[in-house]
């Protein structure tokens, strides 16, 4: 059995621009390729369960994402996801507790030069490989429960939505 699924669900971190105006559209899982580049080809599966924008994700889609998850047979998985609703599909996810996972995503595209995309998947991956069953979210080196964290937008990062102890 694979230790290790990898759910896309498309969001920022596999969008594909077309041009000056910002106009986009969600392309193929960037994570196979950023996993080759950093040497990890074997020991995970890539399930695409979508290519959307978070924000146009409705609650059929979310649903779409828990059946995927709960059915896969690894036990530790990592959602790459869009960003701005990450938590709310965490939530759904939560009731999964027999698994470890973990989501993240990206604050700009994986294709682009300057990105988050390799690090917080690599996190990502070091997380689900290491954290006790339950559902998490792993954005900027952090590691939080799925129910302590909100996407600051002005910030451009998550935080803890409960102090740090």
């Amino acid at each position: 059995m694979i230790p290790l699924a990898i759910l896309t669900c498309g969001g920022t971190f596999d969008k594909v621009y077309y041009d000056a105006l910002s106009d986009y559209s969600i392309g193929a899982p960037c994570a196979p390729d950023l996993l080759a580049e950093a040497g990890m080809q074997d020991g995970w599966e890539l399930i695409e369960v979508m290519r959307k924008d978070s924000l146009d994700m409705t609650d059929d889609d979310r649903q779409t994402l828990r059946t995927a998850a709960a059915s896969c047979r690894a036990s530790r998985l990592v959602v790459i996801h869009g960003t701005d609703t990450m938590a709310e599909s965490a939530a759904v996810l939560a009731d999964i507790t027999d698994k470890t996972i973990v989501l993240t995503g990206a604050m700009s595209p994986a294709r682009f030069r300057q990105t988050d995309a390799p690090f917080n998947l690599g996190f990502a991956i070091g997380a689900a490989l290491t954290a006790n069953p339950g559902t998490y979210v792993a954005m900027g080196g952090r590691l939080y429960p799925h129910d302590q964290v909100k996407k600051n937008r002005e910030q451009g990062r998550f935080e803890p939505t409960t102090p740090a102890s």
